[in-house]
């Protein structure tokens, strides 16, 4: 039994998606996307960053700002890196899929291109069969 997308799947886009499937790296980095996009993670940061400043780590951390900061610097600096990871990698499935495109767009144009030369050879005959049955017809009369 097969299963069908409710959308038509693009060529370049199954290629980005096995090529995400066969690589680990690629997994990781689209599952902390994944989720460094969500809500879940805004919410999360909330309830942390929130229990941090009221109690400093309940005593734990004396200065709780500074290395919260810290803390907060360092995640930015690795999201930072996986939105640009990300960037890449859609510029990468942007540029395959518009070479795909040009391609099948390349292939129609010159398969039009041949039709039409075709259709302009038939009408020609056409033309032509039909003078040579009208002065043959005429010239009988």
């Amino acid at each position: 039994m097969t299963t069908t997308s409710p959308h038509p799947t693009h060529p370049a886009i199954l290629a980005v998606e096995e090529a995400r499937a066969a690589k680990a790296q690629l997994r990781v980095a689209d599952a902390i996307t994944s989720f460094a996009g969500s809500m879940k993670f805004v919410y999360i940061h909330a309830v942390v960053f929130a229990v941090w400043c009221s109690t400093g780590l309940f005593g734990i951390d004396k200065f709780p700002f500074n290395f919260l900061t810290m803390a907060v610097s360092l995640e930015a600096i690795f999201l930072s890196t996986f939105v640009m990871i990300g960037q890449n990698r859609q510029a990468e499935f942007a540029q395959r899929k518009a070479d795909h495109d040009f391609t099948e767009q390349e292939q129609e144009l010159h398969l039009n291109t041949d039709l039409t030369r075709q259709i302009h050879a038939l009408v020609t005959e056409l033309h032509r069969r039909n003078a040579a049955g009208e002065g043959g017809a005429g010239a009988s009369s």
